[in-house]
């Protein structure tokens, strides 16, 4: 079962939803840093994330699976968010150059057919960014958040079934490393332990982000199931 919307706008407005958001914002900036006259899809809970690409991007829709509930977005002018399935995204082919899917894959019973679903609405050479809670993670072992519901992947995982659907994984990153809790001690040393974390404990980020590309044919190349992955500059903002 999916988390409720309610449950996901009750989180991101507290302070420790504001310090998750402001983790996974610094890396996506990292690989993302612009989006100039782009097309730009959001899939699953995505509008804590799809804000810095309005002044930039030629179109910006978000997307929210029945099973969730849908949030009007953005609070201010037109409505760009979409209910939708799944299994069909109410989408015409080819027209998305970037995709963002945020509490998306975790939570679908349709993985595979979400990914094939993601690649057709996509522009050829589109880019891909999956953004989940990470398997070896404090954050994917407690439920009190978002990121503690469904499946968590490792990086490795994200990899290889992003590999699977044609999409060919081409740069990784980790963040949240603070404990998943209001405690307020820990609240206000966020930055201090996204700091450190980053140096000491690099896996155990809370969040995996995974950026792909869109490929039109099966990649035969990785060679015994390896793939490569380049890191992504860290940006702070």
């Amino acid at each position: 079962m999916r988390v409720d919307v309610l449950a996901l706008q009750r989180f991101y407005a507290s302070p420790l939803g504001a310090v998750a958001r402001r983790a996974a914002r610094r890396r996506l900036a990292a690989l993302w840093p612009q989006a100039d006259g782009l097309d730009v899809l959001g899939l699953g809970y995505p509008t804590p994330y799809l804000d810095r690409f309005r002044a930039q991007a030629r179109r910006v829709v978000a997307m929210m699976p029945q099973e969730q509930g849908a949030e009007p977005w953005p609070p201010d002018g037109r409505t760009l968010t979409v209910l939708g399935e799944d299994a069909r995204l109410p989408f015409m082919d080819a027209i998305f150059d970037r995709v963002l899917l945020v509490h998306a894959l975790e939570e679908t019973n349709t993985v595979h057919t979400l990914l094939r679903e993601v690649w057709r609405v996509m522009a050829p050479e589109g880019r891909l960014v999956v953004i989940a809670a990470n398997r070896w993670s404090l954050w994917a072992q407690s439920g009190a958040t978002p990121f503690g519901h469904g499946r968590p992947y490792s990086r490795l995982q994200l990899a290889s079934i992003l590999a699977d659907n044609l999409f060919e994984p081409v740069a990784s990153a980790r963040a949240l490393y603070a404990p998943p809790s209001n405690w307020s001690p820990f609240v206000r040393a966020a930055e201090a332990f996204e700091r450190i974390g980053e140096v000491v404990w690099p896996a155990l980020g809370g969040i995996v982000l995974m950026e792909a590309v869109k490929r039109l044919y099966a990649n035969t190349a990785r060679g015994e199931g390896r793939i490569l992955l380049a890191k992504a500059p860290d940006v702070r903002r």
